[in-house]
């Protein structure tokens, strides 16, 4: 019988050594499969007298091929290249709203700009005061167009958001419940391959969403843990993420992490990896700053433009009027747990110095801070008002008490709601109330480039004489207090003159172009009642914007120039990034599937292995149900 009994274990054991390598060439594709090997022992032995004999084969175990540093390297490069995929996706998508060329908003702005050459040149052409209101209009309208565009894009983020938090929590459940399943089968010899095969399927995935780091427990669970330490999955047991509006600016969406009733808010920087690390961080940094710098072109834009515009004359003789409807003051939004009565805003004290950021504004026992959310720069002051980068923050009304925290976003509706504010071509206020006139007597070197105002002033229309002398410089009578102290003391005090360079007194600014003769004068003064039809200083005034550094030294008409250099060098880097992080990905996906893979060259050579010992052992068998059949027979006899 003992023969029997080997040559019956050997086929049974070789049988299913071939179905395991059978499962293995099965599952050859699917994902997350890992090799699996069965392990053979001895029976043991018999003494039979005359020596110990042999009983077989057995079944140890079947044992899947398995790293788990592999496994979790191959994870965590899996949850970095889907953050960085993620983020490149969206900084293209954010690329294709700010377009070069002719269709760019920069071709627009420049075009509006350079339309007020022909009113400048013929002030009573109503055809060339028509085409400078229409390019504001097209420019008004592209700005909100760009800006809706722009929301457009925040509201599907936020969307993909929360569904990627809906897939974090059905995957967090899944693999609870498989741990579930692997406690129970503890107590028993073996493992359940394909049960921790599900699992770290199940966390790879995971990692697909949000980076994780795991940690084996004694019963066989494995706990799951996000943004460092909180447990998103311990043991049967899962938790949740959540998405909310900030309490303190609710056009933003946040993550909490779900225990027991209480949210813990989530930052990208503590998420690490993952697709929701990369909306977070596309959310909360790249949007805003290209919704930011799109409104600081907006508000600038406005604020210059209204500002002279008002300082003009238009063909009926009125002052000028804004060319675009202002746009709203900023007003503060208030922290959630703030206990004071406070209620703060913000206005443009100075476009040119104007910052592309968000603000804080938070109140301590010295006084109010206000930090630059950009790169959180701060500055400290007794109390509001306070001027921070061409911004005037005010305390609109109530009081402050001692933490409280306010979020002022001043560009954010600025581009979204940019209109203009008149229509009628005799609305232009394309003329200047002032004048410069040479004096007949002048030797004829000095011409007049242009001549506006260029600040309200009580004394911008007061008579003012400029008369040149041997040496070059000029000196002048009618000046208003407050005005620029001479460059020579005299007697009599000058001025120096370099041709091409603005001469400003009282508000208004004269260019002159060539060389003075000792002698030589100007008066300037309010311009004639009814001149306006001939007079396009203002129009030139608005003209010369284009060259005015606004945008951290950058021109206004190169304002475009510096978003589009912004959105390009972010896409670059992201395009670095995605590329890197996916090619580590991948190797570190090759180095785990070389371990845990199935080879099918592998298992074609164990397969011939396996079929030839099972063959074998029929064999075997066979023989010894001849052997013991004759050895029946003769003691029959």
């Amino acid at each position: 019988m003992s023969a029997l009994n080997i040559g019956a274990k050997a086929m049974t054991t070789n049988l299913a050594v071939l179905q395991v390598i059978g499962n293995n060439i099965a599952n050859v594709n699917t994902p997350g499969y890992s090799r699996q090997s069965v392990e053979l022992k001895s029976a043991g032995y018999q003494d039979l007298g005359n020596g110990f004999y042999g009983k077989g084969v057995d079944i140890n175990t079947v044992t899947r091929a398995h790293d788990a540093y592999l496994t979790r390297e191959a994870q965590l490069a899996t949850s970095v290249a889907s953050a960085d995929k993620v983020i490149l996706s969206k900084m293209k998508q954010l690329e294709q709203l700010f377009p070069t060329g002719s269709a760019g908003l920069g071709s627009t702005m420049n075009d509006m700009l350079n339309a007020w050459t022909d009113v400048a040149s013929s002030p009573s052409n109503l055809t060339a005061r028509t085409v400078a209101i229409s390019r504001g209009d097209e420019l008004a309208a592209q700005m909100r167009d760009t800006a809706g565009q722009l929301d457009l894009l925040q509201n599907t983020s936020q969307q993909q958001m929360r569904t990627t938090v809906d897939n974090v929590n059905r995957l967090a459940k899944d693999i609870a419940t498989v741990n579930q399943r692997i406690k129970e089968t503890q107590g028993q010899p073996h493992t359940p391959n394909d049960l921790l095969d599900q699992r770290d399927q199940l966390i790879s995935q995971l990692n697909q969403y949000v980076q994780t780091s795991s940690v084996l427990n004694t019963d066989g669970t494995t706990n799951v843990f996000v943004a460092g330490s909180l447990p998103l999955v311990l043991g049967s047991e899962a938790n949740k993420l959540a998405t909310l509006r900030d309490a303190g600016d609710p056009s933003q969406m946040k993550v909490a992490f779900v225990q027991a009733g209480q949210n813990t808010l989530l930052s990208a920087n503590a998420m690490g990896g993952g697709e929701l690390a990369g909306l977070m961080r596309f959310l909360s940094t790249d949007l805003p700053q290209a919704q930011n710098e799109l409104g600081r072109m907006a508000l600038a834009l406005a604020t210059e433009v209204n500002n002279q515009h008002a300082l003009g004359v238009d063909l009926k003789g009125n002052t000028g009027t804004n060319f675009f409807v202002p746009p709203a003051r900023s007003v503060g939004v208030a922290n959630a747990g703030n206990s004071g009565s406070a209620a703060i805003g913000a206005a443009v004290s100075n476009a040119s110095a104007l910052m592309a950021s968000d603000y804080e504004i938070s109140f301590d026992a010295s006084g109010v801070n206000v930090r630059r959310l950009s790169d959180g720069s701060t500055q400290s002051f007794a109390a509001l008002p306070a001027e921070v980068d061409g911004l005037r923050f005010e305390l609109d009304s109530g009081a402050a008490a001692t933490g409280d925290r306010f979020i002022v976003r001043p560009f954010a509706a600025a581009a979204r709601n940019l209109t203009m504010a008149i229509g009628a071509p005799d609305q232009l206020a394309a003329a200047s109330p002032l004048q410069a006139q040479p004096a007949s007597s002048n030797a004829g070197g000095l011409s007049i480039e242009s001549m506006y105002a260029v600040q309200s002033s009580a004394n911008l229309t007061d008579p003012v004489s400029i008369s040149f002398l041997a040496n070059g410089s000029f000196t002048v009578t009618g000046a208003a207090p407050g005005s620029p102290a001479p460059d020579n003391p005299g007697p009599p005090a000058s001025y120096n003159y370099v041709p091409g360079q603005a001469i400003s007194f009282n508000g208004w600014s004269l260019t002159l172009r060539g060389s003075p003769s000792a002698g030589d004068s100007f008066a300037v003064g309010a311009a004639p009642a009814g001149s306006s039809a001939q007079n396009g200083g203002n129009a030139g005034a608005l003209l010369a914007l284009r060259d005015k550094p606004t945008f951290e030294g950058a021109s206004l008409s190169d304002g475009y120039i510096g978003l589009l250099s912004s959105v390009g060098t972010k896409v670059q880097g992201a395009q670095f990034a995605a590329e890197f992080s996916a090619q580590l990905a991948g190797s570190t996906e090759s180095a785990r599937a070389a371990v845990s893979g199935v080879n099918l060259d592998e298992e074609a050579a164990r397969l011939l292995q396996y079929q030839q010992a099972y063959q074998a052992a029929a064999k075997f068998l066979q023989i010894a149900q001849s052997t013991f059949d004759t050895l029946m027979q003769s003691v029959g006899r």
